[in-house]
């Protein structure tokens, strides 16, 4: 089929699928692998087939990049003596016990070790409709953990094609190839995220700022490769500095714009993955004998319960190297040592590995078929069982509700409206602002701090209702006098939201004519609004520099940064306009 053709295809199979999967309550990804397998009944679509090496330059970067941007460096930095081993010594186990699998079910060594590789990391983005379902740090610990042991698969990975090829591999070679991987990696990403932001200082442009972020994750891919270290960790490290320098160096028409973009290209990228590897089964399903094809079934059973195994035992025996700050009780620490062993689903990461195995290996050796077959058959278990397993283990683990994130919100926007209410006179004198609209400013920031201050009080107290609710269950004498009310219906009812208020009064709004009284040279409206703009905007500078400083001292996390930067970016394209392209 033409590529056009295959394109619409693909773009259809997902619109369908994103319609489908919340009628029949299934996980998009696994609809779309269904819809992939059904597509390969048709000949000419199961010979569409994409260049190995295109996958991982194509697909991996722009993925990766993302994930990078919307990652908390200070949850990498707190779990970091968790995030370590996970992402490398757990991955090193994993791939070496899939390949001990493979060889007792009659594989080549080195196709084995390239199907461990494939199949050893987690990947986060295939638990991230259900990351709500998680507690706020365990799912920041698992995205945090699939960043960087992409990196350590596909490095070994290589040394596994390489074996496969007839290449010479010595623990010399491999040690070298382990250092180059990690420090070319870091020290390439470093490089272009710099030189990125050396181009990003030199411009205010949307489109010059969008562009130079697109490119980043390529150029630092492609660096890393041209000197054979890890284009997956160079991407990575690329994208936390990006992200952690991205509120001072770029616009907040560009961020606005990029922050819809990014998204949607990630999802369709997934996506294609997903109806590509069910085109892929069924290309090695016609291409393999019946015989074959149940021996296949079999060994992407045993593999999958060995990465389910694998990955609770690595846990429960490092839980003893690791001393974190407060130490759960016994009992949720095995609970949510289950929990984290279910939540680590496979996913594109493992696909896009798979698709990338080479066409032909060694001379005689026919792995990839195999390889593909099982990769996706370990993707659909952990679609089919873990996927749907997860929330009733989240149910039973009885996990405590974290509130951290939204009380660092809460934290967050009182004091950067506080601290603008505070420099709001010093503010509307540097800019010469007059009485009239630094009054009006004034007590709309009041009114911000106001709303803040009682969704805060709000949601302390449907809290405590909740729990004396839970209490009065308990007790089996529930308090008549008190209904039971939702949560929402507490902050509703603090915020006064629901009740009929005077703006809602059915007039109709009609233009004031102007007036030959309107003093047009001093105070005029035009001026007015000149004015409130200038003063919005320098406040709106002043809550993003109290914000940054938030970040750097430990206070807020980035994800909440990074939400209020959100809001604070759409109210300053509301007072300036979006920015037009030539």
């Amino acid at each position: 089929m033409e590529g056009l053709e295959v394109t619409v295809l693909l773009g259809l199979t997902i619109l369908v699928g994103t319609l489908i999967a919340p009628r029949v309550r299934l996980a998009l990804p696994l609809v779309l692998v269904v819809f992939g397998l059904l597509l390969g009944f048709v000949p000419a679509l199961r010979e569409v087939q994409l260049p190995p090496e295109t996958v991982l330059l194509l697909f991996l970067p722009v993925m990766l990049f993302w994930e990078s941007l919307t990652t908390s460096l200070r949850s990498i930095r707190r779990d970091f003596r968790y995030i370590l081993p996970m992402s490398t010594l757990l991955v090193v186990a994993s791939a070496f016990a899939v390949a001990g699998v493979g060889v007792l079910f009659g594989m080549p060594w080195e196709i084995a070790l390239i199907l461990g590789a494939a199949v050893a990391p987690p990947d986060a983005t295939a638990v991230a409709a259900l990351g709500r379902l998680l507690p706020r740090r365990m799912f920041m610990k698992l995205k945090a953990e699939s960043l960087t042991n992409d990196g350590t698969a596909l490095v070994l990975y290589a040394i596994a094609v390489s074996l496969a090829v007839g290449g010479q591999v010595t623990p010399w070679s491999v040690t070298w190839t382990v250092l180059v991987s990690y420090v070319g990696g870091i020290a390439a990403g470093v490089v272009i995220a710099l030189l990125g932001v050396l181009l990003l200082q030199r411009s205010n442009r949307t489109a010059v700022i969008n562009v130079t972020m697109l490119l980043i994750p390529f150029s630092a891919f492609l660096v890393a490769e041209l000197i054979h270290a890890s284009g997956v960790l160079a991407v990575v490290v690329a994208g936390l500095i990006a992200s952690y320098v991205s509120p001072r160096v770029t616009t907040a028409s560009s961020r606005r714009q990029s922050d819809a973009v990014w998204p949607f290209g990630v999802f369709l990228l997934n996506g294609a993955l997903f109806i590509l590897i069910g085109l892929e089964v069924q290309y090695v399903v016609h291409e393999i004998s019946a015989a074959m094809i149940g021996w296949l079934v079999l060994t992407s059973i045993a593999v999958w319960a060995t990465l389910v195994v694998v990955r609770y035992l690595f846990q429960f025996f490092t839980g003893f190297f690791q001393r974190p700050a407060t130490r759960p009780p016994r009992g949720l620490r095995a609970r949510s040592r289950v929990v984290s062993t279910v939540a680590g689903m496979r996913g594109a990461v493992s696909l896009a590995i798979a698709l990338s195995v080479p066409t032909s290996l060694a001379e005689g050796s026919s792995g990839r078929d195999e390889v593909v077959f099982v990769t996706a058959g370990v993707i659909l278990l952990s679609l089919l069982v873990q996927g749907p397993l997860l929330p009733a283990v989240v149910r039973w683990a009885r996990m405590p509700v974290d509130h951290a994130e939204q009380e660092e919100y809460e934290l967050a926007e009182r004091a950067i409206s506080g601290a603008a209410l505070s420099a709001l006179d010093d503010l509307a004198a540097e800019h010469g602002i007059g009485q009239e609209v630094r009054d009006r400013v004034r007590s709309e920031g009041y009114q911000m701090l106001e709303l803040a201050n009682a969704k805060a009080l709000a949601r302390e107290q449907a809290l405590v209702d909740a729990e004396a609710r839970e209490l009065d269950a308990l007790l089996d004498a529930p308090d008549t006098t008190v209904p039971d009310a939702p949560a929402s219906d507490a902050l509703d009812d603090a915020l006064g939201v629901g009740g009929v208020t005077d703006a809602v009064d059915g007039t109709t709004l009609q233009m004031i004519a102007t007036s030959t009284d309107v003093d047009v040279l001093q105070r005029s409206p035009l001026v007015r609004h000149e004015e409130h703009t200038r003063l919005k905007l320098a406040l709106l500078d002043r809550k993003r520099e109290v914000l940054i400083g938030l970040r750097r001292s430990g206070t807020v996390d980035d994800i909440v940064v990074r939400r209020i930067a959100a809001r604070l970016d759409l109210e300053q394209v509301r007072l300036q306009g979006i920015e037009e392209f030539d």
